[in-house]
């Protein structure tokens, strides 16, 4: 902190899944004064599987967390695109120092999360089961109310939410665009069989239809579906109503898909939902309230997601710390920093999310058949660090002495 600061910049930061523990941490450790605010009434356990990759490998090892996410990995071996029967039409092995569907680090979202949030000082006031209901700013600070009725005020609101967060459409309604890709995800988790095996088999039907199952390293199998549709309020209905619409919408479509609504069904608490849709947002920052992680530009799984999470926390924070008394300067090399970076990771190509969820058989067939072209030996690698890992515009990562563990 400078010499003309009474006291330590005082900041709220808001949702503790990756970005939020990541900024945190660091904050915490250049001197800010932090609260960290997350609505789950306690630390979320449950999520799918995520993955680490290019420029986030080199964050977790700036805090000193590599060797414990390291010694919590699922233990996914590999992709195998499969087809009714099962059987694998083309496969990518997991390789260790490259990324391809399978990344080298791949860990559970919940597990992440905690050793995030685990390594954060204990300098950072932890609120669980609270939201922000209300924000109104000046020029020297950011009032807050929250949903249990308090107010206070700090020096700056850091808003690192998911997709759908609320923060943002309280304070960047007017800037934010949603692009939908057409298509809904449901995901959940399966009781581990004797059968499954430790690779992510990722199947597709007609009608726009497409599950997978994956292993994790607690015993249980984690299962997605996706179909094509317009949106007609399906991630709003209740757990049973989605259900049963995805087994009528699955009815037919054969391999283990009857096995995962099934699944679905006997773990409600573990079921949930999620439209593909692009955040499009014109701005990160306002006064003294910024963005960072998927409220700010996620996109659904793209695989990149949490990497651009983790370097966008970490750049945050670097520059915030170099310019404690000028937020909208930090807040303006961020942006510039990230913008490239974030809209190349997550930006989906035209018409992509749909060419995944193929109509007819025809397209069926035409899809395995690039499967197995892109596993191939000549054209696996450029195919995994052209267009699965995605890092283009990527920023150069300034020393940040501070922002070491």
């Amino acid at each position: 902190m400078t010499a003309s600061q009474q006291h330590p910049v005082r900041v709220l930061v808001t949702g503790a899944s990756v970005a939020g523990p990541t900024l945190a941490w660091g904050l915490a450790r250049t001197g800010f004064d932090v609260t960290l605010l997350e609505r789950s009434a306690s630390p979320r356990e449950t999520g799918q599987n995520i993955d680490i990759r290019g420029l986030g490998r080199e964050i977790v090892r700036r805090m000193g967390v590599d060797h414990s996410i390291m010694e919590h990995l699922t233990g996914e071996e590999g992709t195998r695109f499969v087809d009714e029967r099962g059987e694998p039409s083309a496969v990518f092995p997991r390789e260790e120092g490259r990324d391809g569907p399978t990344a080298e680090i791949e860990i559970l979202r919940g597990r992440l999360a905690q050793i995030l949030v685990d390594a954060v000082p204990d300098s950072v006031e932890r609120r669980f089961g609270d939201f922000i209901s209300a924000v109104e700013q000046d020029a020297s600070g950011v009032d807050v109310t929250f949903d249990s009725g308090s107010t206070e005020r700090f020096d700056l609101v850091l808003v690192a939410e998911g997709r759908s967060s609320r923060t943002r459409r309280l304070t960047f309604g007017a800037e934010t665009e949603l692009r939908d890709f057409g298509v809904s995800i449901t995901y959940g988790t399966l009781d581990r069989r004797p059968e499954d095996v430790n690779t992510w088999d990722w199947y597709t039907a007609t009608r726009g239809r497409v599950a997978s199952v994956r292993p994790d390293n607690e015993g249980i199998i984690r299962a997605s579906m996706s179909f094509r549709s317009e949106p007609f309020g399906f991630e709003k209905l209740p757990v049973a109503t989605q259900v049963e619409i995805l087994r009528e919408r699955f009815r037919g479509a054969g391999w283990q898909t009857d096995r995962i609504v099934a699944g679905f069904a006997a773990r409600p608490d573990e079921f949930y939902t999620q439209r593909m849709e692009q955040v499009l947002v014109s701005t990160w920052s306002k006064g003294r309230v910024a963005l960072v992680g998927d409220a700010a530009w996620g996109s659904g799984p793209t695989g990149m997601g949490t990497t651009l999470s983790l370097v966008g926390a970490h750049i945050l924070t670097g520059e915030l710390a170099a310019h404690p008394d000028r937020p909208d300067l930090a807040f303006a090399r961020y942006e510039e920093l990230m913008r490239g970076y974030a809209d190349s990771a997550q930006g989906l190509p035209r018409g992509g999310a749909k060419l995944l969820h193929p109509m007819s058989p025809t397209g069926v067939r035409a899809l395995r058949v690039g499967h197995r072209v892109a596993a191939s030996a000549p054209v696996r690698r450029l195919f995994q660090s052209t267009l699965l890992t995605s890092e283009k515009h990527v920023p150069r990562l300034a020393e940040y002495p501070r922002l070491r563990a």
